[in-house]
């Protein structure tokens, strides 16, 4: 089947736009800016001397192993491991987020709480001040507080947790009262790098509707080199499983083709590196059944913090172009063809103009407090 054409794409309303197209079957939308937030009522979040994380929950802390890295540190006593996160809650921004996929952001946007901190550190990161740990540390029932005003008062389509891996204790103990208390009605995304333990993905059974995961590399070598963790595609591979095993199948609101439920796979091609996202594609179309999930092949690279030599260095240019520090349009299209060739029915793509640092957003924590 052809990949729907960029002619047949609807025009941007907002200059600012980033643009997602679906593939072949899916017809083609865009993530589009409401005339803004409405007034609406709130839910009961607790009060500012409100509850402090539990003893289980906290114990995860001490002997840090949330992620792959299995640091075994104890954060609460002040170590910190590869990520670099306290115990500690600390948030960079909490706001209607426009520049996902279109079925996570409706007319309403989506309602985005950044976690400072990250394990991965990719020498590529977008979000590099994030990741470094911009931004402002809250008290524990913050977070239910601010997933509570995106809702209730911000209308957001869904509330989605950006970079939450290393805080999981958080937010798992938050989602757990949300949900007991029945004050939880939108879809909770789970916004992650795909460098998961499966083991302690488990404590978010019954708590997360949609997964949004990377899925970065398909060689050891490259995960090493941009990431510093050789293991990351059997890591992620087996991760990506166990989230498709926790939520089902693909699930959208009939009317408005908002995300119910489900598992996103986003995979970012990288300059000079096309050979590397076709094996990714192939790898994912072998070994995952995507009639429970969807691809999101993205061209929006940008190299921030990295100079021209430096993206020399690590081999970030097209080899048949020489463009340094952006994905060549024949890159692109390359792995769009090979999710075509495999038979991929339905995907998610980008059209030109992606790769703006201008769709990055201030981690100075706007809308934590």
């Amino acid at each position: 089947m052809e990949l729907a054409s960029s002619g047949e794409m609807k025009s941007a309303s907002n200059s600012n736009e980033q643009a997602f197209g679906k593939g072949p079957c899916g017809g083609s939308c865009f993530a589009a800016p409401s005339e803004g937030p409405q007034a609406g009522g709130s839910g009961e979040p607790s009060s500012s001397d409100g509850p402090q994380l539990p003893e289980r929950y906290a114990a995860l802390y001490r002997e840090c192993r949330l992620c792959p890295r299995d640091c075994g540190v104890d954060r609460t006593a002040g170590e910190r491991g590869v990520c670099g996160a306290p115990g500690s809650l600390k948030l960079g921004r909490a706001a209607l987020h426009w520049w996902e996929e279109p079925c996570l952001v409706g007319e309403q946007g989506s309602g985005a709480i950044f976690f400072s901190y990250c394990p991965m550190h990719c020498v590529y990161c977008q979000n590099r001040s994030l990741a470094e740990g911009e931004g402002i540390e809250v008290p524990d029932d913050q977070l239910e507080k601010l997933i509570l005003r995106l809702q209730n008062e911000e209308h957001a389509t869904d509330i989605n947790l950006v970079t939450p891996t290393h805080y999981l204790p958080h937010i798992a103990w938050t989602l757990a009262r949300l949900k007991a208390a029945g004050v939880l009605k939108v879809p909770v995304v789970y916004n992650c790098s795909g460098y998961e333990s499966p083991e302690v993905l488990r404590l978010l059974e019954g708590l997360v509707d949609v997964y949004l995961v990377d899925f970065k590399y398909a060689t050891a070598q490259s995960a090493q080199k941009f990431s510093r963790c050789a293991d990351y595609p059997q890591v992620a591979l087996a991760a990506v499983k166990q989230m498709i095993a926790q939520v089902g199948e693909w699930a959208e609101v009939e009317q408005s083709g908002l995300l119910k439920r489900g598992v996103i796979i986003r995979h970012l091609v990288l300059p000079g590196h096309v050979e590397d996202s076709l094996a990714a594609v192939r790898l994912l179309c072998t070994q995952l059944d995507l009639r429970s999930a969807r691809l999101s092949i993205m061209n929006q690279f940008v190299p921030v913090g990295l100079d021209e030599e430096e993206l020399v260095r690590l081999g970030l240019a097209c080899k048949e172009s020489g463009q340094v520090g952006v994905v060549a349009p024949e890159e692109y299209d390359a792995v769009l063809d090979v999710a075509d060739a495999l038979g991929v029915d339905e995907y998610f793509w980008q059209e030109g103009g992606a790769n703006k640092d201008s769709f990055i957003p201030a981690f100075d924590g706007t809308g934590v407090r």
